[in-house]
């Protein structure tokens, strides 16, 4: 049975859950507003074993199924344009949870995001991000936590190039997953498939591959 945490995430962010088989497209006001970092995200999909849900804005459902009565690759061509952005992307998420992380020690503390010396992608986050910095105060690695709703947080994880290999990424993600359980939610995390590195934090972190997947419209 699927985690009531992850399910309620799944019905809050995509507007339904579960998928029956084949894709079912289903309109949430929440495309339409925007996202954890003041963007909008018009068209999110969620799926496994051959059913997926696919929201959209509402006014854009009707479009959107009749489109997807033809072959998805024309759909997924179709798109960015059928939720009023053409020229915005289309990318694919391998699509993760985790509700028993890796038991890896504590490596990071939790600080500002706007705090001197972190990276930009760190500052769009509102609340605190969870960093390592090494012994005169440089920025090596961070997490940042995207609160898509009260039930589902996914995880965001980035090290320079200089401190990879150390194994940073893994014990932030795995830190920070035990605090998004502790306030009650599911941990979540996303990454681009052919995205090796991701992968294998995600894996030692306590995230497995489930055979999940993801896709959206994003800004470019």
């Amino acid at each position: 049975m699927l985690d009531r945490r992850l399910y309620l995430h799944l019905v809050t962010w995509l507007g339904q859950w579960p998928a029956g088989p084949g894709l079912h497209v289903v309109g949430s006001r929440r495309r339409g507003r925007p996202a954890w970092d003041g963007r909008l995200r018009p068209a999110i999909a969620v799926g496994s074993a051959g059913r997926t849900v696919l929201s959209v804005p509402p006014e854009r459902v009707e479009a959107i199924r009749a489109l997807a009565r033809g072959p998805e690759p024309e759909l997924l061509a179709a798109l960015p344009a059928a939720v009023g952005q053409p020229d915005w992307a289309l990318n694919w998420d391998t699509f993760r949870w985790s509700l028993t992380p890796a038991p890896l020690p504590d490596v990071g503390e939790w600080a500002d995001p706007d705090a001197p010396g972190f990276p930009p992608w760190l500052r769009l986050f509102d609340r605190e991000v969870l960093v390592v910095r090494d012994d005169d105060g440089g920025y090596l690695a961070g997490v940042g936590i995207k609160r898509h709703d009260a039930h589902g947080h996914e995880l965001a994880v980035g090290t320079v190039p200089g401190a990879r290999g150390r194994g940073l990424a893994r014990r932030l993600v795995a830190q920070a997953a035990r605090r998004v359980l502790d306030e009650g939610a599911v941990p979540t995390y996303r990454h681009d498939p052919a995205n090796v590195a991701s992968a294998r934090v995600a894996e030692a972190a306590g995230f497995p591959d489930r055979g999940w997947r993801s896709y959206g419209v994003y800004p470019p």
